[in-house]
């Protein structure tokens, strides 16, 4: 469960946390055909002229409560390991506060089997659980169309994805006030 703090928690704050340790967080919003289509993106200003983005989120969400449907996530590999966490805190944040979405939808791409188990296992770190394999069926082809390719459907509340990459954000935000 959330704690006060956390109950109170916004994405104003989110972005004063991370410009606290030197970071850019944004959210780019936009509602084509009735729905929200979102871009979170993690940045540090290298210098006056040059911004480096470390990590960015794309996701979209139906007006009703059909959930959260996560599509690309990427982190570049040199970031630290707190930019991960701030971009999912912030993605669920969002969600809790300006949809009506309770629960959130992944696919653990099926590129290679070694790379879709590390994925599923991160994943399940997070708080998302298996919902269902989406293999070359014919009755995958629907779900195969919107997430790209087939892997491991997955369904996380966002409450608790949000508690667990917050806690984690908030871990790191801590040691590198400290730098």
């Amino acid at each position: 469960m959330l704690n006060s703090q956390q109950e109170n928690l916004n994405l104003n704050l989110l972005e004063k946390q991370a410009s606290e340790v030197g970071l850019i967080l944004r959210i780019k919003e936009t509602r084509p055909i009735n729905l929200w289509a979102i871009r979170v993106v993690v940045a540090k200003q290298v210098d006056s002229e040059i911004i480096k983005i470390f990590g960015e989120l794309k996701a979209w969400a139906y007006p009703r409560k059909a959930g959260l449907q996560l599509d690309t996530m990427k982190v570049i590999n040199n970031a630290e390991s707190g930019i991960g966490d701030l971009i999912w805190a912030a993605t669920m944040a969002w969600a809790i506060e300006r949809t009506p979405c309770e629960t959130a939808r992944l696919l653990a791409i099926n590129d290679n089997d070694n790379y879709h188990q590390k994925l599923v296992r991160y994943f399940q770190r997070k708080g998302f659980e298996k919902i269902k394999i989406i293999e070359s069926s014919p009755k995958d082809l629907p779900l195969r169309t919107i997430w790209g390719g087939s892997g491991t459907l997955m369904r996380g509340d966002c409450k608790d994805v949000f508690e667990r990459s917050y806690k984690r954000w908030l871990i790191f935000s801590e040691r590198a006030k400290d730098y």
